[in-house]
């Protein structure tokens, strides 16, 4: 009979998360793992079936936890489109301002050191930017059609440069987190709107 588990699964895959985040794939070891989760390699075997199941399930932690919130946001909120799409990037960098160590941003890490090796990776990351490219896009072609933004542009072509900025200040913060600064960022990025 099999034995039943023991342990909160959930916790295991944020401690992983956090591991993963402080030294990405293939800077952590299995014994890295199983010290960030209080687990043995073989209990992590068993839920997971490898490092890499392991992996892709604090992969789609970090995406439920940062990134859909997101999407949710564009999807959700009402008014002036600028100031909507604003809001996403003044929340993206409140986040990563409040993170302060400087722990990186799982989907960039994936996106650098996975995606090219691991088709799994490859489409969660695909579908994450996907879902906010798209987001987005809504946003920003409904506030070309309100006349809040400029129908000069592609709403295509901004949503995918704003998605390419949201995920170069995640890169820029792992060198200096320092808030004013990535709001200047913002802010400049947010221009393409006007």
């Amino acid at each position: 009979m099999a034995r039943t588990r023991e342990f909160d699964t959930d916790a295991a895959v944020e401690a992983a998360m956090e591991a993963f985040r402080r030294t990405g794939f293939e800077g952590t070891s299995m014994r890295d793992l199983a010290e960030a989760t209080s687990l043995g390699s073989g209990s992590i075997y068993a839920a997971f079936g490898s490092k890499e199941g392991l992996y892709l399930a604090a992969l789609d932690l970090y995406r439920q936890r940062y990134a859909l919130p997101l999407t949710d946001l564009l999807r959700s909120a009402r008014g002036d489109a600028r100031e909507v799409v604003r809001a996403v990037f003044v929340s993206a960098v409140d986040e990563i301002a409040r993170d302060g160590r400087r722990r990186a941003c799982l989907i960039v890490a994936a996106a650098m050191e996975r995606a090219r090796d691991d088709d799994r990776v490859a489409t969660r990351l695909r579908s994450t930017t996907q879902a906010l490219e798209l987001a987005l896009f809504d946003v920003i072609a409904e506030g070309q059609v309100r006349g809040q933004i400029p129908g000069d542009r592609s709403a295509s072509d901004l949503s995918k440069f704003l998605v390419t900025n949201l995920q170069g200040l995640r890169v820029m913060a792992a060198i200096d987190p320092d808030r004013a600064t990535l709001m200047r960022s913002a802010e400049v990025a947010l221009n393409c709107l006007d």
